[in-house]
């Protein structure tokens, strides 16, 4: 059992619910396979904006619902001094456009493209609006951000890896 105090609160203490305990240590059986992620994960970001990258993958894993991935980049987007405001306005961010650059909206417009693909598609016109704020070979970059942490979304979505414990720049 866990128990939070807050003194802003009128109750001093809450009970809150059992963390749940992780399925499946994934790295630890296919070491292999993470180290090919951590080495996708360093291309994938090379020569993209910090700030911009931090939004892909807190988008993402909103999306996706992977707490693990949003307390993580939530964590090293502060870290790196991105604004409470932004982050909060993120799971919203069509509602609150004049929080984002131009450039930021059409890379989030295309992670949840990318992201949710049940209309099996990207559309053209949000293709087209990324293709106008990035260059060609930052519009691979940002794809390739997007897939990779769609793919680590999965693994943490899958194997139930539990939030709040990560410090920033744990794992770079």
């Amino acid at each position: 059992m866990t128990t939070h105090t807050d003194e802003t609160t009128p109750q001093a203490s809450a009970e809150y619910a059992p963390e749940r305990p992780a399925r499946l240590e994934w790295a630890r059986h296919a070491p292999e396979v993470y180290k090919a992620m951590v080495r996708l994960e360093t291309a994938a970001r090379k020569g993209l904006d910090h700030t911009l990258y931090e939004l892909v993958k807190i988008r993402a894993s909103q999306i996706n619902h992977c707490a693990f991935c949003i307390d993580m980049h939530t964590k090293d987007a502060l870290a790196a001094g991105e604004s409470v405001e932004r982050i909060v306005q993120l799971s919203a961010w069509d509602e609150s456009r004049h929080f984002y650059t131009a450039k930021e909206i059409a890379a989030l417009e295309l992670t949840e493209a990318v992201t949710v693909l049940t209309d099996g598609f990207v559309p053209d016109e949000v293709y087209d609006n990324a293709a106008q704020h990035f260059e060609e070979a930052e519009l691979a970059q940002v794809i390739a951000a997007i897939a990779v942490i769609n793919a680590w979304n999965r693994f943490g979505v899958t194997c139930r890896m539990a939030p709040g414990h990560y410090e920033p720049g744990q794992y770079k």
